[in-house]
């Protein structure tokens, strides 16, 4: 099968799990024998490669001056469309694909004009929404937008892929879409990245630790990733372990706010801001915790438990979205309620105070991701979902539908869960 993906971040460009996400499906669908090609941006130089079996095209965007962030997100965005849509044009005169696959809201420009370009089927995966970053509101004006285009592209494809439970009831009900247009197909582990090297494991304990035990966080820092609540737990766990050491890998927006309540609440001595690690660092470091921790207020899979539990490190998540499967109950991972700093505390005690029931847990994770997580089994659904939807465009065509008129901003756009 020839397929063409349309993603906004593609290594060595990654901003988040997307950018990780779409360069494991894609090694693993040509590892399969699918001839795929990647049409994403870059900062550098523009150009083609080819690399173990995948084409990727990078193109720069256009309206450089602008900055990513803020109220110029959408005109960021519609510079980086209009570059990929510019690029798929050229690819057109000679190249037909059998599926498109586009992934999230800043290609959705770029998507529909591929669709027009190619007449092929058209999959988006939605791997996070803005009503839920914001806990099921639209805030403002530049949310609404965005949900907007979320909207444009789910309701403009043959098949939507999710990656939870969760997900599959944020997009029923904040797209309007037919179960039967929604496919869950979690996503992947790559282990072989994420095998243990015990020297780093043992440079960063050495480094990080001290007197232990030590927590630690990885990820972007952003408002729904939930910093500032481990931050607020650890007064109480510092009552415990006078020694506890928190360190904190990943950057963001928000990360100068954090450093800044770390310092207001007094607990600089015990936390530790890294901003971006290399692989090999961060590995070193999941390794060397006594529990990674994560906070999320939204997170629709939750891939960095996955990552501990392939390290052997014990797994500590909110009760939330793809978290809570994840843990499965207690199985795999303790769990906290959400946004509940007393909570989290005594997770992380349950954990620290029970080696071995912590051990017969993370030895359950790892039983897990064989059986669950490989991306060949992610990549073997994939291709199952684009059979669906080429079956979809045959009977139907291009989906479209009439985009309603959305709440004043500041509404509460998703409903609760009943029984939550």
């Amino acid at each position: 099968m020839r397929i063409l993906h349309l993603s906004w971040e593609y290594p060595p460009l990654v901003y988040g799990g997307l950018g990780r996400h779409v360069a494991a499906l894609t090694r693993a669908q040509a590892d399969a024998g699918h001839e795929v090609t990647v049409l994403t941006q870059t900062e550098n130089d523009a150009g083609v490669e080819e690399s173990d079996g995948i084409r990727v095209i990078r193109v720069l965007r256009q309206g450089s001056q602008l900055q990513f962030g803020g109220d110029d997100i959408p005109r960021w965005v519609d510079g980086l469309e209009a570059a990929l849509i510019a690029a798929a044009e050229e690819l057109a005169q000679d190249y037909q694909p059998d599926v498109v696959h586009a992934h999230d809201w800043m290609v959705t420009k770029a998507a529909l004009a591929a669709r027009r370009l190619f007449h092929r089927p058209l999959v988006a995966t939605i791997h996070a929404t803005e009503v839920g970053r914001h806990q099921g509101w639209l805030p403002n004006d530049l949310s609404q937008e965005l949900h907007s285009r979320e909207w444009t592209l789910s309701n403009s494809a043959n098949r939507v892929i999710i990656c939870s439970g969760a997900m599959k009831y944020e997009v029923e009900q904040l797209f309007d879409l037919p179960e039967e247009q929604i496919a869950a197909v979690s996503n992947g582990i790559d282990l072989s990245a994420w095998e243990l090297v015990p020297t780093d494991r043992d440079a960063a304990r050495q480094k990080y630790a001290k007197t232990g035990p030590l927590l630690v966080q990885t990820g972007r820092l952003e408002w729904e990733k939930g910093v500032d609540l481990l931050l607020a737990a650890v007064p109480q766990l510092r009552q415990h372990y006078p020694g506890l050491r928190v360190v904190v890998a990943g950057r963001g927006t928000m990360a100068a706010d954090f450093r800044l309540l770390t310092t207001e609440m007094g607990i600089q001595d015990s936390v530790e801001f890294l901003g971006w690690m290399s692989d090999d660092e961060l590995r070193g470091l999941i390794a060397a915790a006594d529990a990674v921790v994560v906070p999320s207020r939204y997170e629709p899979f939750g891939l960095v438990a996955l990552e501990a539990a392939a390290l052997g490190s014990p797994v500590v998540v909110a009760e939330t979205g793809g978290l809570s499967e994840i843990a499965d109950g207690g199985r795999v991972a303790l769990t906290f309620a959400t946004e509940d700093e007393a909570s989290l505390a005594a997770a992380v005690r349950r954990t620290l105070d029970n080696p071995s029931d912590t051990k017969q847990r993370v030895a359950t994770a790892q039983q897990e991701l064989i059986g669950k997580y490989g991306w060949d089994r992610v990549a073997t659904l994939t291709v199952e979902v684009y059979q669906d939807a080429a079956a979809d465009y045959e009977r139907h065509g291009d989906r479209q539908r009439v985009e309603p008129v959305w709440p004043t901003p500041g509404t509460r756009v998703l409903p609760e869960k009943s029984g939550t």
